[in-house]
């Protein structure tokens, strides 16, 4: 914002006329990163990040562990702020408001944990309620029975509504964590590894639902993966993190195809030469063996 927007006390007004001037031509970004940098005892997690995520697209993360991917994901939803630096969603600024304010705006926003992060002690329909209960006032039991209904028939699991955690597969278990983050219909959905832990037939029935619920519900999504087969596949655009900054930006093929030796590396999952030279110098450590008569006393 301009220190002339500051002073005329339009705040939020100006930045939001000033988002659609700026993104004119290229889509209606839903959120809007500037100069983003986090820092923590000193160290820099996240190094002067502009980003746009634009409304209605998935956009994929990738990067080395490390390099602030959560960091980054966590302050799309101000569950970090940053260091300096702010974050827009929807026109507002709101790196600067207060936790009664963020957390109104919150249930715009639906997250898949890593783990699913489900309550081991609620039925999968009291975990799919459980945003629910946090943030509205019910009145009719059964409208929030046909929500469950309709949140588990999306990802493939009507009929589990009795089940609890403990008796679900892994790839079951993120699907119930899904229909949760779908729960309140959100226009955005952060995804924290969402393949992880999963064999490959159900870490593509994750994909295909991601895939789908971009086009049914016309959400916007932003994961962070290590699973490039995941990438490809979900993703209108991938953006590769290293050493808190943005290094490439484009589409699947964009990335397949750049010529920056550590993206190369790092999509391929192929060892760096100086960690194969100190793996293959560091010795077989024979010394360092105990034999059977070493145990006796």
């Amino acid at each position: 914002m301009s220190s002339a927007a500051r002073q005329s006390g339009r705040g939020n007004a100006d930045v939001k006329d000033q988002l659609k001037s700026d993104r004119a031509g290229s889509g209606r970004a839903l959120i809007v990163l500037r100069n983003v940098t986090k820092r923590f005892t000193g160290k820099v997690v996240l190094d002067d990040i502009c980003l746009e995520i634009e409304k209605g697209k998935t956009t994929v993360v990738i990067g080395p562990s490390g390099c602030g991917k959560t960091v980054l994901l966590k302050h799309l939803v101000v569950l970090l702020r940053p260091t300096s630096g702010e974050i827009y969603f929807d026109g507002m600024r709101i790196d600067t408001l207060p936790e009664s304010e963020l957390s109104r705006i919150r249930t715009r926003f639906g997250f898949l944990f890593q783990g699913g992060a489900l309550f081991d002690s609620l039925s999968v329909a009291d975990n799919i309620i459980f945003p629910i209960r946090q943030h509205c006032v019910i009145n009719d039991w059964s409208k929030v029975d046909d929500l469950v209904r309709t949140k588990l028939a999306m990802v493939g699991l009507n009929g589990f509504q009795d089940y609890y955690p403990s008796s679900l597969s892994g790839g079951q278990r993120k699907r119930v964590a899904l229909a949760r983050a779908i729960a309140l219909d959100p226009e955005l959905i952060l995804y924290d590894e969402p393949t992880t832990g999963l064999d490959p037939i159900n870490a593509d029935i994750i994909n295909e639902l991601i895939i789908k619920l971009e086009k049914e519900l016309g959400v916007t999504s932003v994961a962070v993966t290590h699973d490039m087969k995941s990438a490809y596949k979900i993703a209108d655009r991938i953006i590769m993190l290293n050493g808190g900054r943005i290094i490439a930006d484009g589409d699947a093929d964009h990335i397949r195809g750049h010529p920056d030796p550590a993206i190369q590396q790092f999509i391929n999952g192929r060892i760096g030469t100086d960690d194969l030279t100190a793996l293959r110098s560091s010795g077989v450590g024979r010394n360092g063996r105990l034999t059977a008569g070493d145990w006796r006393k």
